[in-house]
């Protein structure tokens, strides 16, 4: 069976898409010819997943026997344990906006402007927070005519669905992780989809209670591991899956000891970064992939001045968008160029 996006690109391809009547569309949701057509990849479904409040040195501390599925991703993909986050702020619904717009947070210096970390309900969207249209990888893919859908751990996604409502076709908010992968599992199942976003909140939650690297926050962290591990498996033993689906996995901020809030602090602003898929090398450094475009920042917290950037959340829109063929989010500033690699260069 082939998705909607697929569907739609063929037809396009020859010219025998039905004729539909132009539509008004709400400030950020999906303007027509966001497309680009590569018949030879064969990537038409992307999962991301976004696992709130990992710190890299919990990976390192649990090790491959008890954090087994998300070091198998790294080994059956590209990955870095030392991405950013964005610079201005360590918290969660900034940088989750950032992985969906590919934008900075500040909204004066072109930025998506969701400064806040709560349910509030002013500004109302995205739109309104930075004060200009701002589109996002779900208004690209359903202006290509893929399905997306959202599934988070946290009411205050809710934002998006607000900002982008006609190109979010499913959005479940279940604070239960389980629960919430589950529906994840099922979707997958049974539904024709381009692009997932899925949000865990398990470690964040653990780190606010009992401490970012407390043994409380590292069983969070190997519970997980095991949700991760669900929904990878899901996609590797569904055969209309494994042969054309990519997984990315990445997270908004780290944390130690009591939070995460302080940007300057390397705990809370290094973060992984993990892609994996059809044409991915197995076991790959992200950065060496990337030599001539980013640079492995060490333990700097890196300013968006600085060239070249390394690999960062914010990334994720718009590389989701390059393996679906699709063009980069319209504003965006990280991976705009669609530069960053997850296949080695030809021979």
């Amino acid at each position: 069976m082939r998705t909607a996006l697929a569907s739609l690109l063929a037809c396009s391809a020859i010219g025998l898409c039905p004729a539909s009547a132009p539509a008004q569309v709400p400030s950020g949701d999906p303007l027509p010819g966001a497309s680009r057509v590569s018949a030879d990849n064969p990537i038409d479904s992307v999962v991301a997943i976004s696992v709130d409040g990992l710190n890299t040195d919990a990976l390192a501390r649990l090790g491959a026997a008890r954090t087994p599925h998300l070091h198998d991703l790294m080994e059956s993909g590209a990955s870095t344990l030392n991405a950013r986050t964005e610079h201005e702020l360590t918290i969660t619904l900034p940088n989750h906006t950032g992985m969906v717009t590919g934008r900075r947070i500040e909204a004066a210096t072109g930025g998506h402007g969701v400064t806040w970390n709560d349910d509030r309900r002013r500004p109302a969207t995205v739109q309104a927070a930075a004060g200009q249209r701002v589109e996002s990888v779900f208004t690209q893919v359903s202006a290509a005519g893929g399905s997306t859908a959202l599934f988070a751990s946290k009411t205050k996604f809710s934002l998006w669905k607000r900002s982008w409502p006609l190109s979010i076709d499913t959005t479940r908010i279940q604070l239960d992780n389980a629960r919430l992968a589950r529906s994840v599992r099922r979707d997958l199942r049974d539904q024709e989809r381009a692009f997932r976003f899925v949000h865990l909140s398990l470690p964040d939650a653990a780190g606010h209670e009992y401490g970012f690297m407390s043994p409380r926050y590292l069983k969070a962290v190997q519970q997980v591991d095991t949700l991760v591990g669900s929904i990878v498996d899901a996609v590797r033993n569904d055969p209309g899956l494994v042969g054309r689906t990519a997984i990315i996995l990445t997270s908004d901020h780290g944390g130690l000891g009591a939070d995460h809030s302080d940007a300057r602090r390397l705990a809370n602003y290094r973060v992984a970064f993990m892609v994996a898929g059809p044409g991915i090398p197995a076991g790959a450094d992200l950065y060496a992939l990337n030599a001539d475009d980013y640079r492995d920042p060490g333990t700097r917290r890196t300013t968006y001045g600085q060239s070249p950037q390394p690999v960062r959340n914010g990334d994720l829109a718009n590389l989701a968008l390059d393996l679906l063929d699709l063009a980069a989010v319209p504003g965006s500033e990280h991976n705009s160029g669609l530069d960053l690699d997850v296949s080695p260069p030809p021979a």
